[in-house]
């Protein structure tokens, strides 16, 4: 509903340049995710899931231009199954 467009990017291979003072965190539920919002406009443009605890999940939707996506449904209402076929069709799963 929030209109994110997952691209997993290794924490390795992201820099953020500018804007960093103006974002605020929140966690639900596990607590696992960390969820970064502009607390100026509330626009979440990336943050740490908790599916994939060594990237950040950047919302293409974001994006200054548009890049080519592969884009795979995944079952937010069934978490816990969702994420098991997630590592089940990985290469390392």
């Amino acid at each position: 509903m929030t209109g994110f467009l997952h691209v997993m990017v290794p924490h390795e291979r992201f820099e953020l340049l500018a804007g960093g003072d103006a974002l605020t965190s929140y966690r639900f539920g596990t607590g696992a995710a960390e969820h970064l919002f502009c607390r100026t406009c509330g626009i979440k443009s990336f943050y740490q899931p908790r599916s994939h605890p060594d990237c950040w999940s950047l919302n293409a939707n974001c994006f200054d231009e548009s890049v080519p996506l592969k884009v795979e449904g995944f079952d937010g209402r069934n978490w816990v199954d969702a994420k098991a076929a997630l590592d089940a069709a990985s290469p390392a799963g």
